[in-house]
């Protein structure tokens, strides 16, 4: 359950970091200016927006940080302690196994050498 709301509040300060990032403008004025942040300068006051958002990206960043170190604790705690291979059964023992709880198979009779396939069919004739 804690795991889930952790997820959940990771997620969402995911999007919001990428939305901060994306409504910033550069140097150049790149991806902030298509969204209009450059006009909303008197709405964050005399500095404008620049500093507003980095400060609110570096407090989400740090938020993002802690998210992300808590759910690498919370699924380190999770996890069943793991089995060596050396551990485990090879597979040759356990084909071994399987081979010696078979019923033995009875094997067909040698044939007569007299009696092979070979030596019954008609030689082949040369008038073609």
């Amino acid at each position: 359950m804690l795991t889930t709301i952790v997820l959940l509040i990771h997620v969402v300060l995911a999007l919001a970091l990428i939305s901060l990032i994306l409504l910033q403008h550069g140097k150049g004025a790149d991806a902030g200016a298509a969204f209009g942040s450059g006009a909303s300068s008197t709405v964050f006051g005399a500095q404008g927006s620049a500093s507003f958002l980095s400060r609110m990206t570096k407090w989400l960043a740090i938020l993002f940080f802690i998210t992300s170190c808590t759910l690498a604790y919370l699924s380190r705690e999770q996890r069943a302690p793991s089995s060596s291979v050396m551990d485990s059964e090879s597979v040759m023992d356990v084909q071994q196994q399987e081979a010696d709880e078979l019923p033995p198979v009875a094997l067909p009779a040698e044939e007569d050498e007299a009696t092979t396939p070979a030596e019954d069919t008609p030689p082949a004739s040369d008038d073609e």
